[in-house]
């Protein structure tokens, strides 16, 4: 009764992502989005030069003012064409991680990267004595090709993993055929293990949502964080230059919230689409099937964004 009360549920999900996906894909919405977020950056960096200004001139109210204008730019940067949604909804979608945990990544993963952008500016000025167009260009000409080709690497893994584990099921399911006829019970066990054969036919829901290593959270946060926001570089450059150092660092982490905003809505839907996919089948192996064949069309996604990204950056 409650799978047939979240048949309909799953199916508006699936109908409204269908339908987003189509204006995004299919009616230049992409494009739309891109000019508005690029709109969107230019207003905020325009109100945070002003903000800078009266900062420095002694206005402290100008922090705040500061600081909600970085929020804004995080927020229009990252709903243009960025590398972190790519790779938080394409890991949402690959792998059955809780929408909590996924979301915790993609604010990790941004606060991340404004921290690389801090840790770049002021190794740069104290240690190297790099410009503000070396700092620039070693973020965009270097840190950006591998940042790219890290998320192509984590696409390819998922893609080999779910290709593995449907290979294994199809192997287990040609060898267990035979003997189908003589276990034919009802297979709905709360640890997964069948009373009567005692074995596994599934994963079960525990297992699926099991915590993933820390090796996992650690490569999806390295791969966005490695390469740091231009906008957070600028303005940590500017705040150095006229003495209000804490200003700017602080600024660049609120920005790295703003990105976080529309990465963790990412993580949402990516979730909500895999599970609405998963509410319509069976269950069992029929959920171990579609749990593989979701992971390789996520892993195939990321591998062919990340390659035009790679292919554009170099």
């Amino acid at each position: 009764m409650q799978r047939l009360m979240r048949a309909p549920v799953a199916l508006t999900a699936l109908m409204v992502l269908a339908i987003l996906a189509f204006w995004l894909w299919g009616m230049g919405g992409v494009t739309l989005l891109e000019r508005w977020a690029a709109a969107g950056q230019r207003d905020a960096q325009n109100a945070m030069a002003g903000m800078l200004r009266r900062l420095r001139a002694g206005d402290g109210a100008a922090l705040a003012g500061l600081l909600g204008f970085c929020f804004a730019y995080g927020f229009f940067h990252a709903a243009g064409p960025g590398h972190g949604k790519v790779l938080i909804g394409g890991y949402g979608l690959g792998r059955r991680v809780p929408v909590g945990r996924l979301a915790g990544l993609a604010v990790a993963s941004s606060l991340a990267q404004a921290a690389t952008a801090v840790v770049l500016v002021y190794a740069g000025v104290f240690a190297l004595d790099w410009s503000r167009e070396r700092m620039v260009n070693t973020a965009e000409a270097w840190l950006a090709p591998l940042s790219y080709l890290m998320i192509g690497m984590v696409g390819l893994w998922l893609l080999l993993r779910g290709a593995r584990k449907l290979w294994g099921q199809r192997t287990v399911s040609a060898r267990s055929a035979p003997a189908l006829h003589d276990h034919s019970h009802d297979h709905a066990h709360s640890d997964g293990v069948c009373g009567d054969c005692g074995h596994k036919h599934g994963p079960t829901m525990q297992e699926a949502a099991e915590v993933r290593s820390w090796r996992d959270a650690l490569v999806l946060i390295g791969a966005v964080a490695v390469r740091p926001c231009t906008g957070a570089l600028f303005l940590l450059i500017l705040t150095w230059r006229m003495g209000i150092d804490m200003a700017g660092i602080a600024g660049a982490f609120v920005m790295g919230l703003g990105t976080a905003s529309v990465t963790v809505l990412v993580a949402i839907l990516s979730v909500t689409a895999r599970e609405s996919a998963l509410a319509q089948v069976a269950g069992g192996p029929a959920t171990a099937r579609a749990l593989s064949l979701i992971e390789i069309t996520a892993g195939a996604l990321v591998v062919v964004v990340a390659t035009q990204l790679f292919t554009r950056a170099i």
